[in-house]
């Protein structure tokens, strides 16, 4: 991948999104760090979460054409050109439930900038949904096998395929579900050239894009915290760059004159954030160590993250398994002034009695009990603790059941309290949406067979 003459080099790689529904604006600044530094680098977004994959594979059904992130021009229009002309290759897992649908559509972008045909990469072989694999999904789950119909099944795949794509020439390289710090770790493989099994380099490289894979996480959106964690210019957040040395060691930066900050604390909160085990963090290409790690200030807004160590990798694959489980009601109604958490209290109380036997009512009180509840709504039978004369509460009631009809007496009965009481309820919202049930699983690294294919 990279020029000869930049062998020794460090590696840029900037993260423009965290998950799907991320700003859309966050690209630009930091294509323009990367592309002032003169070093070799590489976008990534990511935009895949457990069940984004399951809802993709939904819009497909209704479109065939669809199934990959739904933001994919926003994303890509205002540095594709920058990129293409720069050198900056883009990797990402876009791609979702239809990485040739987002190809096709990345290439109809560029026409449509005036710009040269990009030379597109698709990975293939994480979509273990359909028949052949059955029976490999059986054998893994067991009992947990779903009996409802499944909408998706995908293996977190590793770095190799984007490396290899990259090394054979790709601007852009289109994923379906890769593990999240595979989208850094592939760069580097491909940049400095490491072997599968150095495991201390891989882990070094797979714990940058670790800290990168949530976006402005790390550089302060998710460490924000006014009067105790303070961060400056939040609303115009930088998102992160890792400069990768050859030792895959990193140091975390952040565009200049963007908002955010990066120091010990923020960088310590995203190595540990989803953490499971700090001396075994398992990924598809390496099992990382990080309980001699070091965190280091060198700079404003610059921390290098040294020690971590490398074991080998899993002799497993992870796969999540989509699957039909009916439907999801909800229904909101607000009630302000005095005694307004008595009246949602009452309202909630009505709906629990016409819907009792349907199943759990997920009842909350927002404003009051929603975050701290349970689906099992037992708040509801203790007394009411009114804040002031002023409050106001939102009421919002929720429901599962696998009969459309039966899950939409929810929404009906909701809006009812209009008129049927208590007295000032209104702003009444209510939606149903088909509910998704999601068990994981752990297959033979050799019964998923991934390559990539150049869809020029």
């Amino acid at each position: 991948m990279a020029n000869p003459a930049h062998r020794n080099n460090h590696l840029l790689v900037g993260c423009a999104a965290g998950f799907s529904g991320d700003r859309t604006d966050a690209a630009l600044p930091v294509v323009q760090a990367l592309i002032a530094s003169g070093q070799p680098a590489v976008l990534i977004f990511e935009t895949l979460a457990e069940r984004t994959l399951a809802l993709a594979q939904l819009a497909r059904r209704t479109d065939p054409d669809a199934g990959y992130e739904p933001l994919l021009v926003d994303l890509l229009q205002p540095v594709l050109a920058l990129c293409l002309s720069h050198g900056v290759r883009i990797v990402s897992n876009f791609g979702a439930a239809n990485p040739h649908g987002a190809a096709r559509r990345i290439h109809a972008l560029a026409a449509e900038l005036g710009l040269r045909r990009p030379r597109i990469a698709v990975l293939q072989g994480d979509d273990l949904s359909g028949p052949a694999h059955r029976t490999l999904l059986q054998g893994a789950l067991g009992a947990a096998m779903p009996t409802e119909p499944i909408v998706s099944a995908n293996a977190y795949i590793g770095a190799q395929a984007i490396a290899d794509a990259l090394r054979a020439g790709a601007d852009i390289v289109v994923c379906g579900r890769v593990a999240d710090p595979s989208l850094v770790l592939g760069p580097a493989l491909a940049h400095y050239g490491w072997e599968m099994d150095d495991w201390d380099r891989l882990a070094r490289a797979t714990m940058a894009g670790h800290l990168l894979e949530c976006g402005a996480q790390v550089t302060g959106g998710y460490f924000a915290d006014p009067g105790y964690k303070d961060v400056p210019g939040l609303a115009q957040l930088g998102y992160p760059i890792a400069e990768i040395d050859a030792e895959g060691h990193c140091t975390i930066t952040k565009p200049p004159g963007t908002g955010g900050r990066i120091d010990e604390r923020t960088v310590k909160e995203q190595l540990l954030y989803e953490l499971h085990d700090p001396a075994a963090y398992l990924t598809p290409d390496v099992v990382a160590d990080i309980t001699q790690a070091r965190v280091l200030a060198v700079g404003t807004d610059a921390v290098r993250l040294e020690g971590v160590r490398g074991h080998p990798q899993p002799p497993t694959l992870k796969v999540n398994v989509c699957f039909e489980s009916g439907w999801f009601a909800e229904g909101e109604i607000s009630y302000a002034g005095p005694r307004a958490e008595s009246r949602a209290r009452l309202a909630g109380e009505v709906l629990r009695e016409r819907l009792s036997g349907l199943g759990p009512l997920r009842i909350d009180l927002i404003g009051v009990t929603s975050v701290l509840g349970d689906d099992t709504s037992r708040w509801l039978d203790e007394p009411a603790e009114e804040v002031s004369h002023s409050h106001d509460v939102r009421l919002r009631v929720a429901l599962q059941h696998r009969d459309h009809a039966t899950a939409q007496r929810l929404v009906r009965e909701v809006t009812a309290l209009y008129t049927c009481g208590p007295a000032g309820g209104g702003g009444v919202r209510t939606a149903m949406r088909p509910r998704l049930g999601t068990v994981s699983c752990l297959v033979p690294r050799d019964t998923v067979v991934v390559r990539f294919e150049i869809v020029d």
